[in-house]
């Protein structure tokens, strides 16, 4: 083992000295090898500083226009979109209150009228913004009143959120699509995926449990459905979907 040498150390004996000799020449070696690399690193640093810089002015510049972009072109035309998107949400929200008049309400949310933009022209004429964004729930939601179920999971599937609650709601209007449409595996899937984004949502996690228990059911998958079921139970037992939560618990024991 190498030992510390106070300064003008002088060794006792030929080991010590060839020991002291053989250290020097390594940290020696070292030294010249951190040079070396050095030297390569500033000879390659000099040959190629005309593609780092301009790498550098290419980030920058793509930094900026991207600042500019969204400050001077999405912001905007995303003024304009929120604008337009007051016409069709007011027909979805009177489509949510009368049973007699939803399709026809529905359905001007999704297209407009009488000059007005609705949901899908939103999407179209005001692609990369916020609100057409947004507009891509709603209309995922209104087809999914309408009962149009392939263009619902469509456009909820292209919808993009980190939102605790529309991320969640999204992914269970698609999963309530797959239910509809026969397919309780890929509804499960949803269900499962809606209960994850919730986290410890008290209006949405409940909801999605129960239909992620219901549809664990009808694939057979009693275990699953249980683990859904006494969730509801255990976390959330002041919830709507609590209220019969024994019988259906001990359906899926039994």
């Amino acid at each position: 083992m190498a030992t510390y040498k106070k300064r003008g150390y002088k060794p006792k004996n030929k080991a010590e000295e060839a020991e002291l000799d053989k250290e020097s020449s390594t940290t020696a070696e070292v030294f010249s090898t951190l040079d070396e690399s050095a030297s390569k690193t500033e000879a390659w640093v000099s040959k190629n500083q005309n593609y780092i810089l301009g790498g550098i002015i290419a980030i920058a510049l793509g930094v900026l226009g991207y600042l500019a972009y969204n400050q001077f072109v999405i912001k905007p035309k995303d003024a304009n979109a929120a604008n337009e998107f007051s016409y069709p949400m007011q027909h979805f929200n009177d489509a949510l209150g009368n049973e007699e008049q939803k399709d026809s309400l529905f359905t001007l949310a999704l297209n407009g009228a009488e000059g007005k933009f609705g949901f899908l022209d939103i999407i179209e004429e005001y692609s990369g913004t916020p609100t057409a964004n947004l507009a891509k729930y709603s209309a995922g939601m209104a087809y999914l009143n309408l009962q149009q179920y392939d263009e619902a999971i469509m456009y909820l599937e292209d919808f993009s959120s980190d939102d605790e609650v529309y991320r969640p709601l999204a992914l269970g209007g698609i999963g309530d699509a797959f239910s509809q449409l026969e397919q309780p595996e890929e509804a499960l899937e949803y269900y499962e995926r809606a209960i994850s984004a919730a986290g410890k949502n008290e209006f949405t996690t409940p909801k999605f449990l129960y239909k992620a228990g219901v549809a664990a059911m009808e694939l057979g998958n009693r275990e699953k459905a249980l683990g859904h079921f006494t969730r509801i139970k255990e976390d959330f037992p002041d919830a709507n979907e609590a209220n019969n939560i024994d019988a259906l618990i001990g359906f899926a024991q039994n």
